[in-house]
């Protein structure tokens, strides 16, 4: 079955599994693909951060310090359907007009189903060389928990062994990225004295504390030079509540900072920037704390990587990152720091979107340049 198996059918058998985040029940999913993995020779570990949160790990070949795997990632959670009615069922995977319908299409049950097919097809080497990792994560679009949670386990990151390289399968329409921002959220609070709204100098309002840090905010600025490809980190206040009733003094208050780094910043740096900048009336926690990833594109397996999507894509890629961030934050350390491309066969502009759906031809790509990737480490 395995030798024979399509990635296009695959990534339709991986839709049709409802793993909407909240409450993503990856559990299913995971064991489907564990059978299919093992049947081809795989070496498989299930995980779980939850009940039924289940991420899975694979491995073949030696994956060894001196001959270190290539490793893939993907994730199979994906994000709620949204009010608006779809043309077909979200979890059908309708094929039409050579795009492939549903909620994880691009975002990125495709990817995930196209390395799975190309590490298949590539086993009996990989099995004889420096190998092939696969991390396949629950609860990415929520904060990469499931990635936290096995990067923070030393039987998994003993398990996969080190990588040499990294592929994250995230949909980039086969496009290869050198990297992404990382996300740095803050909370910043305030207090005050409460006191009835009639007699307001009689508290102490914690929300005018608040709405001066916010306006320091918007003229805060990084002290370190922009990302040659990445630009300039930013900052941007989300969210901001206070108060419980209109005829009181509010006595705490608090907002959400969004601040997305590039490759290089500090977020330690930033933080102790933040606290000089709003003074001690301001106390700051941290919600997520996710570094960024690059890698140039003069590293020599980079070079490798952008010559095969020249071949598949007909055209040089152009050297480009992205904003949002992916589990390669998480995992990229646990697995040695290897240099990464975030490449995938899904329409990064289909992400999350109504309709979501994904080229059928660039499913088929997407495997045929896994499986090259696969059997260029191996010779390397």
């Amino acid at each position: 079955m395995n030798a024979n198996l399509n990635p296009v059918e695959l990534t339709q058998e991986l839709i049709r599994f409802n793993t909407v985040n909240p409450p993503g029940n990856e559990d299913q999913i995971c064991e489907y693909l564990q059978k299919i993995l093992e049947s081809a020779g795989y070496e498989c570990r299930k995980v779980e951060f939850a009940p039924r949160r289940t991420s899975l790990v694979a491995k073949i070949g030696s994956c060894s310090p001196s001959k270190p795997s290539i490793c893939f990632t993907g994730h199979v959670d994906v994000v709620p359907l949204g009010a608006r009615p779809w043309r077909f069922e979200p979890f059908a995977g309708v094929i039409d007009d050579g795009k492939l319908y549903g909620r994880g299409s691009s975002d990125m049950k495709s990817g995930v189903a196209a390395f799975v097919v190309a590490a298949i097809q590539m086993a009996q080497e990989a099995k004889q060389g420096a190998g092939v990792s696969m991390i396949i994560t629950a609860g990415e679009e929520t904060g990469c928990e499931g990635a936290f949670h096995l990067a923070a386990s030393k039987e998994i990151v003993d398990f996969l062994g080190p990588a040499g390289c990294f592929v994250v399968a995230e949909p980039t329409a086969n496009e290869p990225l050198l990297g992404h921002k990382g996300a740095y959220w803050l909370r910043a609070k305030t207090e005050g004295v409460t006191a009835h709204g009639s007699m307001p100098e009689r508290g102490e309002n914690a929300f005018y504390k608040l709405a001066k840090a916010a306006l320091t905010l918007e003229q805060f600025s990084f002290d370190t030079p922009p990302h040659q490809l990445m630009g300039q980190g930013t900052l941007n206040v989300g969210t901001a509540k206070s108060g419980l009733n209109i005829n009181s003094v509010p006595d705490a208050a608090e907002m959400t900072l969004d601040i997305r780094t590039v490759a290089g910043q500090s977020h330690s740096h930033i933080y102790g920037c933040l606290c000089k900048a709003l003074g001690p009336t301001v106390a700051l926690e941290t919600i997520i704390d996710i570094e960024g990833v690059f890698t140039p594109a003069n590293d020599p397996w980079m070079e490798q990587v952008f010559e095969h999507c020249a071949k598949i894509n007909g055209v040089r890629p152009v050297e480009k990152t992205v904003s949002y961030f992916t589990d390669a934050s998480a995992l990229k350390s646990a697995i040695g720091n290897p240099p990464t491309v975030i490449l995938g066969p899904g329409q990064p502009e289909m992400a999350h979107q109504t309709d979501e759906f994904c080229y059928v031809d660039k499913i088929e790509d997407s495997t045929k340049l896994f499986a090259n990737l696969i059997s260029d480490w191996q010779r390397s």
